[in-house]
């Protein structure tokens, strides 16, 4: 299988252990109408350390067989809204602690 990887969306986690289901939307043209259509595809995806989270944004590459339907492992986390989140609360939390003290 030649070397893919592709950019998706973390829709499952925590079902199975190490495992998540990463869905990866692509556009294409209809060919009568012209329209554009939006087709995904889900993919079960190897993540070793559990560290992914729901909607995370998310590099796969293909990878040898590791079970019956799961052929992607995780190459890295490009955007995570959880651990945006939570930095963006410690960020005010220290904020409102210096000015509580200022």
């Amino acid at each position: 299988m030649p070397p893919m990887s592709f950019i998706g969306q973390v829709s499952k986690v925590g079902f199975m252990d190490k495992t998540a289901t990463v869905t990866v939307s692509r556009f294409i043209f209809h060919s009568k109408t012209g329209k554009r259509l939006e087709r995904s595809k889900k993919y079960l995806t190897h993540d070793e350390s559990n560290q992914l989270r729901m909607q995370d944004t998310v590099l796969i590459r293909n990878c040898p067989p590791i079970s019956a339907r799961k052929r992607f492992t995780l190459e890295k986390v490009i955007k995570s809204p959880e651990r945006e989140r939570e930095a963006l609360h410690a960020r005010q939390a220290a904020e409102a602690a210096a000015g509580a003290t200022a």
